[in-house]
């Protein structure tokens, strides 16, 4: 009982604090999940080289680091017009539904929608990172790499593992975007993750050299992950006119943005 006591009392204090500043703490669900204490098998991404062979980059456990607060949903087309009739976005090239999720955007285009939306609430929006989003959508995220054959010596052994793969496990996809929904939620409650539309990360295409440890950067491709891990030209919105690193071009690219929060003084809107 008094330990019930002493939580009201704090929330009370912390309402009180953020009166008397002028703010008013953000509600528990606002559309936003947050994850914490979270861990998924992760292959950075890009492409990974021994000498000229290409190679499966190295896979292991990651863990969140602090809080990630990020959209339950995707961005409806609806809630893209409202960034184009503030003159912030550029018009989509074609017409979708407003209550479903606004497809047809470039990596420039969700930039500029984060941008906005940012200066609209006076809130910190931004993509997430390629980490982050593959520990967001947990037992929906999978790497790019389709087979573990990876031999240095006989490359042809994984192209082959690869190809075959790659052709089993291709299926239609609709290309259309659907309801929100649609496609259920994750384990942390994240909607539509690995359905028909892919989502823009910020994480620049990497190449890196496994026999030297040199990588090397190019930020014209940024990568976008889905039902898999896509590297993207930036400018490009047709998905099927950019490159893709394994299997069928994403049938559609979309958003779902990370809020940071900034410890206590976030929550309080500070």
């Amino acid at each position: 009982m008094r330990r019930q006591r002493l939580g009201i009392l704090a929330a009370a204090g912390l309402t009180a604090m953020a009166a008397l500043q002028g703010f008013t703490p953000k509600p528990q669900d606002d559309g936003v999940v947050r994850i914490e204490n979270v861990e998924v098998r992760y292959r950075e991404p890009g492409e990974f080289l021994s000498a000229t062979v290409p190679v499966n980059g190295p896979i292991g456990e990651i863990r969140s680091e602090g809080e990630i607060s990020i959209m339950r949903r995707q961005v409806t087309r609806g809630d893209y017009e409202r960034c184009v009739a503030a003159a912030a976005c550029d018009p989509l090239d074609k017409a979708t539904p407003a209550d479903r999720p606004a497809v047809g955007l470039s990596y420039n285009d969700a930039v500029a929608y984060a941008r906005w939306l940012s200066g609209e609430t006076g809130e910190r929006w931004r993509l997430p990172t390629d980490r982050e989003w593959a520990l967001a959508a947990g037992t929906r995220y999978r790497d790019d790499a389709w087979t573990e054959v990876s031999d240095p010596a006989n490359p042809s052994k994984r192209w082959i593992a690869t190809y075959d793969a790659e052709s089993s496990g291709q299926e239609a996809v609709e290309p259309d975007p659907q309801p929100l929904g649609a496609y259920g939620e994750n384990e942390h409650g994240l909607q539509d993750l690995s359905g028909n539309v892919w989502e823009w990360t910020s994480t620049c295409y990497i190449r890196h050299r496994l026999d030297t440890g040199d990588t090397t950067e190019n930020c014209g491709v940024r990568i976008a992950e889905g039902q898999h891990r896509a590297y993207m030209t930036a400018f490009f919105r047709d998905p099927k006119a950019g490159a893709c690193s394994v299997g069928i071009p994403p049938a559609n690219l979309g958003i779902r943005l990370v809020r940071d929060e900034g410890g206590w003084r976030g929550w309080l809107g500070l």
